[in-house]
């Protein structure tokens, strides 16, 4: 499908030039990183900008870097990026086992986890494993940066708390300095490029406390507060893990759409749980 709207093109090469377009041109203005989003978008005439920001050439941000205890990843940095990195492999490894799943190695060439989080659709594979890391968005304009933790950051599907004129520059993911234990579960309908039709992101600590975040299971990802509270100090046994499925009920709100049921979708989160708290526990056993 041609893309037939007319629009400028402006390929900036510092982030200042960005900011002072985006203040210039508000809302009918979008950044162009990956694409992978943006482009479909333009073509099937659900976003009709009047400026194209494309930031690729800008080499600052396609930078992953550590500073102190936390993990700096640059707009640029696309999954595949991710999956290549030991940094991201060895500190923050629930990030590399969402990367490699999501879609194509073509998409992860291209698109970029900062992108991911823009888009802001309830199924992205990023989600549960920004949530757990405790991540923190940084938000730029001409005035200066806010950083906005991820669990603010998604107010509805497809909808973020980025005003038009603030441009995403980076996240920055804290590090967990305890020895822990991670699991990425996704449901898909087939091998290979698609949509998570629900998912679930586990972070396990020695000291029996855990992470748990979902996604594709209602409007936005989403911490399970009620989960971590229920099993966070105890010995998990098959007991524990039954009353965990039944609040996995009240936490999650799925939808039935083209692509699975909504008990299909409750039942197969409640399979993940189980799957990934008992891999979890024997790996933190190791």
């Amino acid at each position: 499908m041609p893309i037939t709207h007319d629009f400028k093109y402006q390929k900036p090469e510092t982030i200042s030039k960005v900011l002072k377009l985006l203040a210039a041109n508000g809302d009918k203005a979008r950044i162009l990183a990956g694409g992978t989003d943006l482009v479909v978008k333009i073509k099937e005439g659900l976003e009709s900008p009047d400026l194209v920001i494309d930031i690729k050439g800008i080499e600052k941000l396609g930078k992953i870097v550590k500073k102190e205890n936390a993990v700096h990843i640059g707009a640029n940095v696309t999954f595949t990026d991710l999956i290549n990195s030991k940094l991201i492999r060895t500190k923050l490894p629930l990030i590399w086992e969402a990367a490699k799943t999501v879609a194509s190695v073509g998409t992860r060439n291209r698109a970029t986890i900062v992108g991911n989080i823009c888009s802001a659709v309830p199924s992205l594979d990023s989600g549960p494993a920004l949530l757990n890391y405790n991540t923190l968005v940084c938000l730029t304009n001409l005035k200066g940066e806010r950083l906005v933790p991820i669990y603010q950051w998604f107010t509805g599907p497809k909808k973020t708390l980025r005003d038009p004129d603030e441009f995403v520059e980076k996240i920055i993911v804290p590090i967990p300095q305890e020895k822990n234990a991670v699991y990425y579960g996704k449901l898909g309908r087939y091998s290979g490029e698609d949509l998570a039709q629900a998912g679930i992101g586990i972070i396990g600590f020695a000291d029996k406390t855990f992470r748990i975040a979902f996604c594709a299971v209602g409007p936005i990802p989403k911490k399970s507060i009620k989960l971590e509270e229920l099993l966070n100090g105890q010995e998990i046994n098959d007991e524990l893990i039954e009353k965990a499925k039944a609040i996995i009920e009240e936490e999650i709100s799925p939808i039935t759409d083209i692509r699975s049921t909504r008990e299909y979708r409750t039942h197969m989160m409640k399979v993940m749980f189980e799957r990934g708290i008992k891999q979890v526990i024997a790996e933190l056993k190791k």
